[in-house]
């Protein structure tokens, strides 16, 4: 006769997360590693006490804002490799309908994040109760099903014993290469607090391998030709390399065969910066070396990326007469994409063959196109030079100052995190990545108010690791809450908060596009009610203090790297406060060297807005399809 346990259906889901495992290339580890919560009537008394019984064996920590706890459980697990993650549980209401935006950026950018939000009650002993929802056309609908176009596994837990398959669905999908994202178990809160005899086979530890599934022998073979025909290849490195540790794999098929390597945001640090190979980021916010290469390539090799739209330029980027594409991806859906060849399988071990094959044949590019992406390469690292450069340290820095003071303290040991604004253009051209994972850009979702709780993630992931969350100010006001958790469990991130006052990112975007900066600067209203009048008399140096956090100062560039090494040295929650000035031609970053979709107003009388719509034709009509 099978044994069995009698515990409440939210003391058990917290045994069984508490037992649960994965394994990849003979390393283990659990699979969720704490608990995030913040909790209200729908949690409190399932969840919430479950968490107390078993603190022993689920650490618990205290979120302040539901949708910063996910980006703070994304943090963590993107810097485990996805092979652990943390748990996020919420109330019912406002606290799960926060969780949405955090659930797709972990959805979009394939991490994986368990989201445990209350649900309304499933036996109904009143109707409607706090903060439901009600569907005149449907009685089993929550605010909840918001969370199912975001999640890449959803189920709603109405009885004890669904939790079982539930929560099995629930893991597989978590430690799924391909199919891994935000999984949701809505859990009501009257089912949460309700008990069961529960086999105990159930809560036995149990560890879930994350394949590395290998390539298909034909889809090599087709691979290994089309690289042999190529004497211009590129290849550009996604988010993918990373996932599969591939990045030394990655290094071993470049230095073999000579072919530059460009990279995504999210393959940014697949090779360190100063690899012979590496050509830098690529698209609309590359650097020239590899936009210039991605021009007139003949084949494209993707390596576990998705081909966004600022990678292929909306299209415009890969120009090259006849130009094809070889995918490697363990997703059968992005090996297809561009009609390229794919190349289904794990990165490490496609590009494994791929590189044992090709020396098979002695393939390497022609030497002279090793000299061409070479030297174009120094010609840029002698503009990243200029940028970072500041030949007057008693002044404001600019923005490419401010990441060069940066670059001049850390090494490879650091991590730095951004999302959004003007930072990630700047960071993606001119950041000089020294380790695979030092280079911590969320541009899937590009989701402002990301950078501090994922840096609160980060460093409990990595604690003996300095994290910096890079901010603006309009990233800063949208979520600075996680400071608190910061100090109150004595995470040391550190937070370098740049003051541009307003959207700068979007301030250009909105003047490129005929938009004239509207609505895009931190500024008094003027007279004609525009707001262009002077910087609003916001502190947000004295806000981050007002939170515990220490803040540094920095007025000049001179006081800039003394606060940078200050910080980097403190073993406390740190924030570097500094007002940069507008970039100018000398100092600023390199504009873009390659374009970017956004649709400009097809009729208009206002003569920006006209301008911009020649120049957005004149775009568009060098946009190609690739069949």
């Amino acid at each position: 006769m099978t044994s069995t346990t009698r515990l409440t259906v939210a003391q058990a889901l917290v045994r069984f997360l508490a037992a649960q495992y994965t394994e990849r290339d003979g390393v283990r580890q659990r699979l969720i590693g704490a608990t995030w919560g913040i909790f209200g009537h729908g949690n409190v008394a399932g969840l919430g006490q479950a968490l107390v019984e078993y603190a022993d064996v689920m650490p618990y920590h205290q979120g302040r804002n539901e949708q910063s706890m996910v980006h703070a459980a994304v943090g963590y697990t993107r810097q485990s490799n996805r092979l652990s993650t943390h748990a996020v549980t919420t109330s019912i209401g406002p606290g799960a309908t926060n969780l949405v935006t955090g659930a797709a950026l972990a959805t979009i950018n394939h991490l994986p994040v368990l989201l445990l939000p209350g649900d309304i009650f499933a036996t109904r002993p009143a109707d409607p109760v706090l903060q439901q929802l009600e569907v005149p056309y449907a009685g089993d609908v929550s605010v909840n099903d918001t969370l199912r176009p975001v999640s890449r596994y959803f189920d709603r837990v109405t009885r004890p014993e669904a939790l079982i398959p539930a929560a099995l669905q629930a893991m597989r999908v978590l430690t799924d290469p391909v199919e891994t994202g935000a999984v949701t178990l809505a859990l009501p809160q009257d089912v949460q607090a309700e008990a069961h005899d529960w086999p105990d086979e159930f809560f036995a530890e149990r560890t879930w391998v994350v394949r590395r599934p290998g390539p298909d022998a034909t889809e090599l073979a087709e691979a290994v030709h089309a690289i042999r025909a190529a004497r211009r290849p590129l290849v550009v490195a996604g988010g993918g390399v990373h996932h599969s540790r591939a990045e030394e794999t990655l290094a071993e098929f470049a230095e073999a065969t000579g072919i530059p390597v460009a990279s995504t945001q999210a393959g940014k640090g697949s090779l360190r910066y100063d690899h012979p190979q590496d050509v830098g980021g690529v698209g609309h916010t590359g650097t020239a070396t590899a936009d210039e290469l991605a021009r007139t390539a003949d084949l494209v090799i993707g390596v576990g990326t998705r081909y966004t739209d600022f990678t292929t330029a909306s299209n415009t980027l890969f120009a090259g007469e006849g130009v094809r594409f070889l995918n490697l991806n363990i997703a059968a859906h992005d090996g297809h994409k561009l009609a390229g060849l794919p190349l289904v399988a794990d990165a490490r071990i496609a590009l494994t063959e791929l590189t044992q094959s090709l020396g098979m044949h002695e393939y390497r590019v022609p030497d002279a196109y090793v000299t061409e992406y070479t030297e174009d390469k120094e010609r840029w690292e002698q503009r990243v030079d200029a940028c970072y450069e500041a030949d007057e340290p008693d002044v404001r820095p600019t923005q490419p100052q401010v990441l060069g003071a940066l670059d001049a303290i850390v090494d490879e040991t650091d991590v730095i995190i951004n999302a959004a604004g003007s930072l990630p253009g700047d960071l993606h051209k001119l950041w000089r990545a020294r380790s695979r994972d030092q280079y911590h850009l969320e541009y899937g979702y590009s989701c402002m108010g990301y950078e501090i709780p994922a840096a609160l993630g980060v460093k409990l992931a990595a604690p003996d690791r300095p994290v910096w969350a890079l901010v603006g100010d309009g990233t800063y006001l949208m979520m600075p809450t996680e400071i608190v958790t910061a100090v109150q469990e004595g995470v040391a991130i550190k937070i370098l908060l740049v003051q541009n006052h307003g959207y700068a990112s979007i301030g250009g975007l909105s003047e490129e596009t005929g938009g004239e900066r509207y609505g895009t600067a931190y500024r008094y209203r003027s007279e004609d009610g525009t707001f262009t009048g002077a910087p609003l008399p916001v502190d947000l140096a004295a806000n981050a203090a007002s939170l515990g956090m220490r803040v540094l100062r920095a007025k000049t560039v001179r006081d800039l790297r003394a606060a940078l090494a200050e910080a980097r040295a403190a073993d406390t929650p740190t924030c570097v406060y500094v007002e940069t000035q507008t970039a100018d031609t000398v100092s600023g970053a390199p504009p873009a060297q390659a374009w970017w979709d956004v649709p400009v107003a097809e009729t208009a009388t206002r003569a920006s807005a006209v301008k911009a719509r020649e120049l957005y034709e004149r775009h568009v009509s060098t946009r190609r399809r690739h069949l």
